[in-house]
């Protein structure tokens, strides 16, 4: 679809103003109406012309290794979708599935300590997820609310702030770090990857349980993606250093609420270590854009499958 000039000022305006806001404590945004032209735009034509063929509600998967800006992507494709193309965008993450404190302190007792720690497949409610992703495709729309989940308390907010969909939307972008990841054989589970899982999980139970998961109600969820976008980070090593600059903002957004420190932050994402290495591999082949990012943040190169 063609973009008039008018158009076109429009949204770079909105999207030069939404960047400046995301500066707060970040790294700056480098070649921004380059990343425009060469990467943002061409992605929501593509997005404009797979949800063209039918008209019906689309659930665009946006996946990659923490920090690697997949929130701030949504948000840049909402603003071209909606000025662009009128598209009704509506975004989320599966962060904000993340089950309650007080269910992961249940499941911590019962299978294993590691499931405190919020992130991993099995610490999301997978049955309220499915649920909302189920909703959102069906074309007899009924309003729904998405929950939203506070990770300065750890914890689901609760019902008065979750976000209320009142109309049917042509565009879901759902985006999670986790989302797209598929089960690993078992001969692969038997060595440890780091030293959370040598230390904390020796007899496998909660590497086996993530990949069960995996397998079963992820699998479930997953199938309602349309297509799905992948962030491909130049290696772990740069998971450690963005996330901690997530850290940094949350810190400056969460008015004086408890924070990571740099050890904590390099324990942390030890939970998500193996399935983000599973995901390299796996998703480089089955994912329909990949976006090659650099060790500068930077959209480097697009491929579609």
């Amino acid at each position: 679809m063609y973009i008039s000039k008018l158009v076109y000022q429009k949204i770079k305006n909105k999207y030069l103003k939404f960047l400046k806001s995301q500066e707060v404590l970040s790294e700056p945004f480098r070649d921004k109406i380059g990343q425009l032209n060469k990467f943002y735009l061409p992605i929501s034509n593509e997005i404009f012309k797979i949800f063209s063929k039918n008209k019906k509600t689309k659930i665009i998967g946006l996946t990659g290794g923490q920090g690697s800006g997949k929130s701030t992507i949504s948000n840049i494709l909402k603003i071209i979708l909606k000025e662009g193309y009128k598209l009704n965008t509506i975004t989320f993450s599966i962060d904000d599935f993340y089950k309650t404190l007080n269910d992961r302190r249940k499941m911590s007792k019962k299978i294993s300590p590691l499931f405190l720690t919020r992130g991993v497949p099995g610490t999301h409610d997978t049955k309220l997820l499915l649920a909302c992703l189920k909703k959102l495709k069906k074309q007899k729309f009924e309003k729904l609310e998405i929950p939203k989940f506070d990770k300065a308390i750890d914890n689901r907010l609760p019902k008065a702030y979750w976000e209320k969909v009142k109309l049917k939307p042509d565009i879901v972008i759902f985006e999670g770090w986790c989302v797209g990841a598929s089960s690993q054989k078992k001969k692969d589970l038997l060595a440890p990857i780091n030293i959370l899982e040598k230390e904390k999980d020796k007899k496998r139970v909660w590497r086996e349980r993530v990949n069960k998961e995996l397998k079963s109600k992820y699998k479930k969820i997953f199938k309602q993606i349309d297509k799905i976008i992948f962030l491909k980070v130049p290696s772990f090593n740069h998971v450690f250093k963005w996330r901690f600059l997530q850290e940094k903002k949350l810190n400056a957004t969460s008015k004086g609420k408890k924070i990571m420190n740099k050890n904590e932050i390099k324990r942390f994402i030890m939970h998500y270590e193996r399935t983000t290495k599973q995901m390299l591999k796996d998703l480089n082949k089955k994912a329909n854009f990949i976006i090659k990012i650099d060790k500068n943040h930077k959209l480097k190169s697009i491929r579609l499958n």
